[in-house]
């Protein structure tokens, strides 16, 4: 029957959408668009939106509902618009909800409708309707914030959150369920949960503001966490598949046939984000029919692999599904065991060459294999729990999981089942002592790394014994015992080269270097360091090099060797950003910052950006900070603050903030490297450059765009590049980097 052209409710975040629908209507050419998506996911209300928006465009606009088709033009009989005159002009015809039943009926029907050179048909549908012509609009879920990590992000911030269009519609259905409610400090974390946990789908986020009648977000967020089927209170005249996220799970699997619904429920039970390989999955006809109909999403891309995930309510629906039917044990023990057999597979490519690509490949899969370990320990399997944990060293590590990765490991050693080995408790009591480094408490460090060589002193493990006293050496130099430390070390790394165990000899004598640095013995420092960058070199361990390229920067500046500091910083960004590392990070970030302070002091914004986000980066992993470099990184701060003016200070540090890891890479990398010129250069006068342009250059050199520079020249944006035109061309520069550099020079 004829469907209603009212005025649908406001749409927020589909702006975009919107416009694009608008102009593929009005094209002469077009005779079909179909709107697809998941259902909830909005099609019928940004087709209505358009309908509204342009119907006065067309000699004529109607509305079907394709589950009625009885009011359909039979096909080889007149259309709408062939009974209409010819001067009459084109017609617009709505056609919804062409999904299920009504799909083949409809498409045979448009066949004939788009014949007419008048007819428009917009239709909507979950999936493509497979008629020549057709063109698609695919309408995705609403973006949502960023995922959480870290206490940095507990409390997020109200003002970013509402830039995200999932959190905007959210906001806007609490406020028309409840007037008073507003997004604030206290609720913004567990308002960005829910947007998450519901995955931006429009239909759901409704639905859970409704709730907040009942509940306070924190707690209306742990009920979603279990099931997001519990959401219900649709409106009255909707749709039954629209009242509840129950009822629109069990529409969205109508017509499955029993392998696709197998495996549709043997992918439930993996965590969002995982990859066909790790899946056991090829590119089978069944995936396509899931991608098809949005009962499978691709939620990202790694390392040209795509990211997959079945989206709630489905996923939810489905996991109960399995549940009812007796499988979901198997299916759980299955993906257990995929993943174990993952990490122990990946082990080898962790210590060479292929590095960066195995430790990408492990953080995209992590929430699955942190699940996998739950489900290991509810089975009271101690062991393949602890060969799981042990495998996660230097993803947990790289990642930033540090105390994830200590309670694990604690969790694990003490597992109600079975009694462990005395050796596998050696390992995770020493693992332990790894992450409690990490987290920057080096005297519990010391602690489970002495437990960790009782154990083993039973066990005869040489290797493991002598790699558990290398970590020990770098606990007590953090410590503040280099004394203790060196003993360690030395005895650690004969016993480690006499083994041919290359990664932790070269690992232990990094730590002995930083020893000998402490003690003042920088020549054989030097020499300990090179042997240890040449082994990590040559055996591909970017992450162990990285670590040691440090020591040679600090090496150097004691030297006076900016230069040499420099290069050393720069290569451990690179292969940091490679690996995607978030534990140490930080700490690379602030050397590098007080590097930029003291060779390039016109970089002040940048520097001030680097601080803030080593600030945020090392907040979000929980690690703690050594005072003394607590106190150097404090006083930059202060001294940038009062270098620069208060607002331009406050402009770079929030944009520090909001750096991930990849941004703050490419910002550091960005800097200006240090004059090798033996001679100070030529100053902005010698170059004959005007005051006006000198004060350019400073405000280039400090990474201002033109626009920002017009701004605070107050004068216009073209002649802003005039100027910078002449700044380059009078000092030999051919790029914005090349005048930093030269200005940094001045100083």
């Amino acid at each position: 029957m004829p469907q209603s052209l009212s005025p649908a409710a406001e749409l927020v975040g589909r702006e975009l959408e919107t416009a694009l629908l608008r102009e593929r209507l009005r094209d002469p050419l077009v005779r079909l668009v179909t709107v697809t998506g998941r259902a909830g996911v909005g099609k019928s209300r940004l087709a209505a939106e358009a309908v509204r928006e342009i119907g006065g465009e067309f000699a004529r606009v109607a509305a079907l509902d394709a589950a009625a088709p009885g009011d359909w033009p039979v096909p080889g009989e007149p259309a709408p618009a062939a009974e209409m005159p010819e001067a009459s002009g084109r017609v617009l015809l709505l056609l919804d909800d062409c999904d299920h039943e009504a799909r083949p009926a409809a498409a045979e029907a448009l066949q004939s409708l788009t014949t007419d050179p008048r007819m428009v048909v917009l239709a909507t549908s979950v999936e493509p309707l497979g008629v020549y012509g057709e063109l698609l609009l695919p309408l995705a879920p609403l973006p949502v914030p960023g995922p959480r990590r870290g206490p940095a992000s507990a409390a997020a911030d109200p003002h970013a959150l509402r830039e995200v269009a999932s959190v905007a519609l959210f906001v806007r259905r609490a406020r028309e369920a409840d007037p008073a409610f507003a997004l604030t400090l206290e609720n913004a974390a567990a308002v960005a949960e829910i947007c998450r946990l519901l995955g931006g789908l429009p239909l759901a986020l409704e639905l859970a503001a409704r709730r907040l009648r009942l509940f306070p977000p924190h707690l209306l967020a742990g009920r979603l966490r279990g099931r997001t089927t519990m959401l219900s209170g649709g409106p009255a005249n909707a749709p039954a598949r629209h009242r509840s996220l129950a009822a629109l799970a069990e529409w969205s699997c109508r017509g499955l046939d029993d392998a696709d619904r197998a495996l549709l429920g043997r992918l439930s039970v993996y965590e969002p984000g995982f990859g066909l390989w790790a899946a056991g999955l090829s590119a089978e006809a069944a995936l396509e029919t899931l991608l098809d109909r949005g009962l499978l999403a691709v939620v990202g891309e790694e390392q040209g692999e795509l990211r997959l995930a079945v989206p709630e309510p489905v996923r939810s629906y489905a996991r109960a599904e399995l549940a009812g039917s007796g499988a979901e044990a198997a299916a759980l023990d299955a993906h257990a065991e995929r993943y174990r057999s993952l990490v122990s597979g990946a082990q080898p490519g962790l210590r060479g060459t292929e590095q960066a690509r195995v430790l990408r490949e492990l953080a995209a899969e992590g929430a699955n294999v942190i699940a996998a370990l739950r489900r290991l320990r509810e089975r009271g399997d101690g062991e393949a729990a602890a060969s799981v944990v042990l495998g996660c060293r230097l993803p947990w590590l790289t990642q930033g999981r540090l105390r994830e990765g200590l309670e694990w490991c604690d969790h694990t050693a003490e597992s109600d089942g079975p009694a462990l080995p005395e050796a596998v408790r050696a390992r995770l009591a020493d693992l332990s002592g790894v992450f409690a480094l990490a987290l920057g408490d080096p005297l519990e460090a010391v602690r489970r790394h002495r437990r960790a060589l009782a154990l083993g002193k039973n066990v005869g493990d040489r290797r493991q014994n002598a790699l558990a006293s290398a970590r020990l050496g770098a606990a007590l130099l953090e410590s503040g015992d280099p004394a203790g430390a060196r003993a360690v070390l030395v005895t650690a790394l004969s016993a480690l080269e006499s083994m041919g165990v290359t990664g932790g000899a070269a690992s232990a004598a990094a730590s002995l270097a930083a020893v000998l640095r402490a003690d003042g013995d920088r020549r054989k420092a030097q020499e300990t360091l090179e042997r240890a960058v040449e082994a990590f070199r040559r055996i591909g361990d970017g992450r162990g090099l990285a670590g040691a390229l440090r020591t040679v920067a600090a090496l150097a500046l004691e030297g006076d060797e900016p230069d040499r500091a420099d290069r050393a910083l720069r290569e451990s960004l690179r292969l940091y950003g490679g690996i995607g590392e978030r534990a140490e990070l930080p700490g690379l970030l602030e050397e590098f910052s007080l590097l930029l302070m003291r060779t390039a002091p016109a970089q002040r914004p940048r520097t001030v950006r680097l601080l803030a986000a080593a600030d945020t980066l090392r907040a979000e992993t929980g690690a703690l900070v050594p005072d003394e470099w607590r106190s150097a990184a404090e006083r930059a701060r202060t001294e940038l603050g009062a270098r620069l003016d208060w607002t331009d200070f406050a402009v770079a540090w929030a944009e520090g903030v909001r750096m991930a890891v990849p941004e703050a890479v490419a910002e550091a990398l960005s800097a200006p490297a240090p004059s090798r010129r033996p001679s100070s250069a030529p100053s902005p006068e010698d170059r004959s450059l005007t005051p006006r342009q000198v004060q350019v250059a400073l405000l280039v050199s400090e990474g201002m765009t033109n626009r920002q520079i017009a701004a605070k020249l107050d004068i216009s944006e073209w002649t802003v590049v005039n100027h910078v035109r002449q700044v380059m061309r009078r000092l030999g520069c051919s790029s914005r980097v090349q005048v930093a550099g030269a200005v940094g020079r001045w100083a």
